[in-house]
């Protein structure tokens, strides 16, 4: 991987820091350089290889700021566990691309009370859902998606086998066993 990736995170909300039993932040850094050095290796992303730097932004939020965006972004009027905006789907982008050195990715915003909420009915921890929604967004400010079935599968397996190297279990293998 030639593109250096650079990690800003905002803490929102601070149960984000108070009511967890992890480093969010720090498993954020590690997360990404996780997820952008598999995908790197093993999708072969047309970014990846080139020699910039790419700034990706994860705000560590809440249902009231998520509820805030889905709402005027997306025009669903509730919150959501996590919301990213991917730099990549926008034309400005790539027109950007070649004369840049230095070039936002997007930006990745979760919902602190929906994903503790979710992660209890799943009857999971709050850190493997927290990994989980946040190696999600990185593949979608990557331009991964998930509206055609195609699409879904390959970023399922992505999230499967970066999660399993980050000694996370699948996420979907209950859904697959339904």
């Amino acid at each position: 991987m030639k593109s250096k990736i650079i990690l800003d995170v905002l803490v929102e909300d601070d149960r984000w820091t108070e009511n967890v039993d992890f480093d969010a932040v720090k498993v954020a850094e590690e997360l990404k350089d996780l997820t952008f050095r598999f995908v790197a290796d093993s999708a072969e992303h047309e970014l990846l290889v080139l020699d910039k730097t790419f700034n990706v932004n994860v705000a560590l939020s809440n249902d009231e700021e998520v509820h805030r965006l889905n709402k005027e972004f997306r025009q669903m009027d509730k919150p959501t566990n996590v919301l990213s905006f991917a730099n990549i789907d926008d034309d400005a982008f790539w027109e950007i691309l070649p004369k840049e050195k230095v070039i936002d990715l997007g930006d990745i915003i979760l919902a602190f009370e929906t994903l503790v909420a979710e992660a209890q009915i799943k009857n999971i921890s709050v850190y493997a859902h927290f990994c989980h929604l946040l190696v999600h967004g990185f593949l979608h400010i990557l331009g991964f998606d998930h509206q055609e079935d195609d699409e879904a599968e390959e970023m399922e397996e992505l999230e499967i086998d970066i999660l399993a190297a980050f000694s996370i279990d699948n996420p979907y293998k209950e859904a697959e066993e339904a």
